[in-house]
């Protein structure tokens, strides 16, 4: 494995979720990079994004029951092992192997927090190609981690 300064393993971390754009920043790593996948390790880390319970008070006229909630949760668990399923897929038909992380949490800082954590060098992100007046009101991931990740990082646009 390659050695950063520090002796710290370099790695290479895309971050995924069920949009279009994160699948092609993905494709565009193992299409662009490859050469680079044999000395970096690739990470492919997808967010559950934490869950607001409030529809769920509303639509149960209080305090929402416990195996509903379960129930919740355990699905958006089952979409991030799917999600990360068919990146491994992705990653197999270009002869990468890839670890994969899951995280739960607010995107944007999740992402931010795992490149400093596992010591990532490059990090890649997809834009949803919004306009500037829908990043104002919305935010945008790939925004924010240009801004604030502890390494460089990449935005594919499709």
């Amino acid at each position: 494995m390659a050695e950063g300064g520090g002796g710290k393993p370099k790695r290479m971390m895309v971050a995924i979720d069920e949009s279009e754009c994160s699948h092609h920043a993905l494709e565009w790593v193992l299409a662009n990079l490859r050469e680079s996948l044999s000395s970096l390790p690739l990470i492919i880390f997808t967010v559950q994004p934490l869950t607001d319970f409030a529809y769920l008070t509303a639509a149960s006229l209080g305090s929402p029951p416990m195996e509903l909630i379960q129930s919740v949760q355990q699905q958006q668990k089952q979409a991030s092992v799917a999600l990360l399923e068919k990146a491994t897929e992705i990653c197999a038909q270009y002869g990468v192997v890839a670890e994969t992380i899951t995280e739960v949490g607010d995107p944007k800082e999740a992402i931010c927090e795992a490149v400093k954590k596992l010591n990532v060098n490059l990090l890649v992100v997809g834009s949803h190609g919004k306009g500037a007046l829908q990043r104002a009101f919305l935010g945008s991931v790939s925004n924010y981690c240009v801004h604030h990740a502890e390494c460089p990082v990449l935005v594919a646009k499709k």
